[in-house]
């Protein structure tokens, strides 16, 4: 009896490791797809997100300070955008005041992304209050000049965020695509892109795959989110994530999309089914 028992116990233990593989999404993986915390819903805590994440076939999770790197790696995950000190969304790089702190630690930040593999830094424009874009364009460009040597050194990217002004940030300067790019373009640094929110600049601009074809060469990192409401990218709003996922993997875009967003559902049904949705 011992003995069937013992046979019994050990096929019951098989029976588990094969559910517990039938339970990982396998996806085509031709974009590399991330998610924000906020995508898990509420009251789940970073070792159970690290776990659903790598279930789904997620490769980080953007935005996770470095205290909790450990646990992604314990999970295979990467922080795909790394805080950095790069400023705020009032108080950014565009003005002159703030650069000896960002700058003191955007350098720090980067060296330590990249003793951690880490590939992603954010930063932000900062508002306008009385600056024209112009004089933001040539602060943020003096900023960025100033540690581009470091990111390229360290093959870290720093991301410049794009964020709508209309909804959600009043008077964020970084807010149209054109404005990013030419940033981009002044510092002539593959390691300086833009993170393009395709929910931002949908409200800001629209045109979204034309944009981002136009523009994919300053694009570093992507950030979904459903229009309007910011809610699971699905059929209850205007964008089709499909076709710009399709978009994105035709342009050979290397990089990640991160879903950012505030479910509305069931939140590890949602995120499943917008990494289906992204998985082109």
């Amino acid at each position: 009896m011992r003995r069937r028992e013992f046979i019994a116990a050990i096929a019951g233990s098989a029976g588990l490791g094969r559910l517990s593989m039938a339970q990982t999404v396998q996806r085509k993986g031709r974009l590399k797809q991330a998610a924000t915390r906020g995508c898990f819903g509420k009251g789940m805590s970073l070792e159970d997100q690290c776990r659903e994440a790598a279930r789904l076939g997620l490769k980080g999770i953007d935005l996770v300070g470095q205290k909790e790197w450990p646990t992604l790696k314990k999970y295979g995950l990467l922080a795909t955008m790394c805080p950095a000190g790069g400023g705020s969304i009032p108080e950014g790089i565009n003005r002159k005041e703030n650069h000896a702190e960002i700058e003191k630690t955007f350098r720090e930040n980067i060296i330590l992304a990249a003793e951690a593999g880490m590939p992603n830094v954010i930063t932000l424009s900062g508002g306008r209050k009385g600056l024209t874009d112009e004089e933001g364009l040539d602060n943020s460009v003096i900023l960025l000049n100033k540690v581009k040597a470091v990111a390229e050194d360290k093959q870290v990217t720093i991301c410049l965020e794009l964020l709508n002004s209309k909804v959600n940030h009043p008077g964020y300067m970084c807010d149209h695509t054109k404005w990013g790019a030419e940033v981009c373009k002044r510092v002539n640094s593959p390691r300086v892109k833009l993170l393009y929110d395709i929910y931002h600049m949908q409200i800001m601009e629209g045109d979204v795959i034309r944009t981002i074809r136009d523009n994919i060469q300053y694009i570093g990192h992507f950030h979904t989110a459903g229009n309007p409401g910011r809610h699971e990218p699905d059929e209850t709003q205007e964008l089709n994530y499909r076709a710009i996922a399709q978009a994105i993997v035709d342009l050979n875009f290397t990089g990640y999309l991160a879903h950012e967003y505030s479910p509305v559902r069931d939140a590890l049904k949602s995120l499943d089914q917008a990494i289906s949705i992204c998985d082109v």
